[in-house]
Formats: structure tokens, sequence, C-alpha cells
């Protein structure tokens, strides 16, 4: 598969935006203006960005918790001020101050999120049985983390996706850290390709640094799902260059991570790889990277303005409504 100039000026844009917004959104956090959590998507945009940029609008996502969905968000051409908006607990966020992290925009094929970790992949069936049937070629892609992949729900969601050829595909986001606890202490294996090889489910590894290598390998597995040949399932190899959350002490198996270990991963910056490959396959020139960067910032600051002049959600009366249907 070739993308375009066009398609891969897209790829570039949106990447940098997620680290912008990302950047906005611990600073946000930092100044006490989130009314919740929030989990740095810094070193992991890539997959998130890749694997929803060429989606169509009607495909279903369900985010990852890294940056809280905002890199797949960004792909699928939701408005990331309303999401945040929401993470403030404002009457102009997307569920209007009342849903938190949990984002909703059903026209982009995006339902929120649940609960708890693991729940994305019982809610894939149900998607990708309902577009089985509506036959129009619509696409669930879901997005995870290693650690949630230890959960039992995967196992029965990927039977039944295999066994009925739904038209998902699965895309993990491996850092090689599920909160505190290593990757080699969580499983008995280098990756994930056992996990999904167990029920048939093609499997295929890429760089998760490597936005470009993402898109390809999602959009291809995606495209298979179209034609109805069943679900496909990508390991991204990424990586997590700050704590769990905001405030968090960055430790791994109880202990603080090296500023060694951390500077090695940055040498892999998603950006940094994206930017360059493009500079010198001149598909991007200096003048453009700024031109992007300085868009970046000018989107941030409008999010940050709309943000701080919208009201605070304190209508008990918006409760019942939002809660239940009439």
């Amino acid at each position: 598969m070739e993308f375009t100039k066009k398609d891969l000026l897209k790829l570039y844009r949106n990447i940098v935006l997620a680290q912008a917004y990302d950047q906005f959104c611990i600073r946000m956090a930092m100044q006490g203006k989130l009314l919740s959590f929030y989990h740095s998507s810094a070193g992991g945009e890539a997959p998130g960005v890749g694997g929803t940029t060429f989606l169509r609008p009607d495909d279903i996502i369900y985010r990852h918790l890294r940056g809280h969905g905002v890199p797949h968000m960004i792909g699928k051409g939701a408005s990331v001020r309303e999401y945040l908006a929401e993470h403030c607990g404002k009457t102009t966020g997307c569920s209007k101050g009342l849903g938190g992290i949990h984002p909703s925009y059903p026209e982009l094929g995006i339902f929120g999120t649940g609960a708890t970790l693991g729940s994305q992949f019982p809610l894939s069936v149900g998607w990708g049985l309902g577009a089985k049937k509506k036959n129009k070629g619509q696409v669930v892609v879901i997005f995870t983390g290693d650690g949630t992949m230890g959960r039992g729900t995967w196992h029965e969601a990927a039977n039944i996706a295999a066994l009925w050829k739904l038209p998902v595909v699965y895309v993990c986001e491996n850092n090689r850290i599920a909160q505190y606890v290593e990757f080699k202490d969580a499983y008995p294996f280098e990756n994930m390709s056992r996990l999904p090889a167990a029920f048939g489910i093609p499997y295929e590894e890429v760089d998760g640094q490597d936005v470009i290598a993402v898109a390809k390998a999602v959009t291809s597995a995606v495209e298979k799902a179209r034609k109805g040949e069943g679900p496909a399932f990508i390991e991204c190899q990424t990586a997590r260059f700050g704590p769990h959350g905001v405030g968090n002490p960055n430790k791994v198996g109880g202990k603080p991570r090296s500023e060694e270990e951390v500077a090695e991963l940055k040498k892999r910056d998603a950006i940094e790889i994206c930017r360059n490959r493009l500079l010198k396959d001149k598909v991007l020139t200096q003048k453009e990277v700024k031109r992007i960067d300085a868009e970046a910032a000018a989107e941030i600051a409008d999010a940050e303005k709309f943000i701080d002049a919208s009201p605070i959600q304190d209508d008990p009366a918006q409760l019942a409504p939002a809660l239940y249907a009439p």
C-alpha cells in the first residue's frame, strides 16, 4: 500500500497535533483544570493516529486509555476541544459536561467507553455483529494496551469474532508496561502473537513509533475486514515516556525508571521519525514544518480560550435526561 503526499502530510499533521494536545492536557491537569485524572500519550501517539486517520466516518472505534484517546479522535475527525471541555465539566463538552473522560460522537462511530479496562472486547463483538448484518462495509477498530490483554473478556470476544468472521481489527498498543508491571512479569512470551493465533486471527507486529507503518498495517487489515475476511490483530511496539498518569510515580516493578532508560526511549520519538522521513523524501519542507507547528499552537490556544470561557455544568435537571431515555 502506498500513501499519497496528501495522505502523508495528513498523518504528520495529526501526530503533531496529538502531541500538542497531550502537552496541553498535562498542563491543564497540573493547573487543576481537569475534573479527572490524565494519562499522557507521550511516546505512544503513533498507534492512535496511524490506526484511525484513514478510516471511514461510519467505522466504529474504541479509543485507548493513553492520551484519553485524543490521538485516536484526531485521526477520526472528532472535535477535541469539546472533548476536553467535557474533561473540565463544562456545558460545552461533547456530553454537556456529564460524561467526564467518556467521549460520544455517534456520527463518527465513537460511542463512549466502558468504565473498566477490557470492556471494549465484548463491545467489539456487538458492534462487529451489527456491522456485518448491515453489510455496508463498516469496520470496528478496537484499541487496547498490553495490560488489558490479560483480561478474560479478550478470549471470549476473540473466539466469537473469529468464529463469526466479524469485521473487527484489534490494535494493541504495547508499551511493555501495564501501569507499573513490566511485560516480562505479566506474560510468558515476547509478544502478543500467541493470543490471536489461538483463535486463528491473523497477526502482524509493527514498529509502533512509525506512524506510517501503523497506518499501512491497520489500513490493510481494515480493507480485508470490509471484504468479509474476518478479524485481524495488529501489535504496535510503542513506548511510554512518562509515568502511568500525571502525578503518579514513574516506576516499574516497584523501582523508579532510570533517566537513561527514558532518554533511550526518547531517541525514537514518533514525531521526529515521521518528520525526518518526510523531509528526506521531500514530502515535507522546513517551511511546512513551521506552518504545521503554528497551526497546532493556534488550535491549542483556541481550545484553551473556549474551555476557559465555558460555564461549569451544575444544573441537576440535566442529569436525568442524560441517564434515561424518554
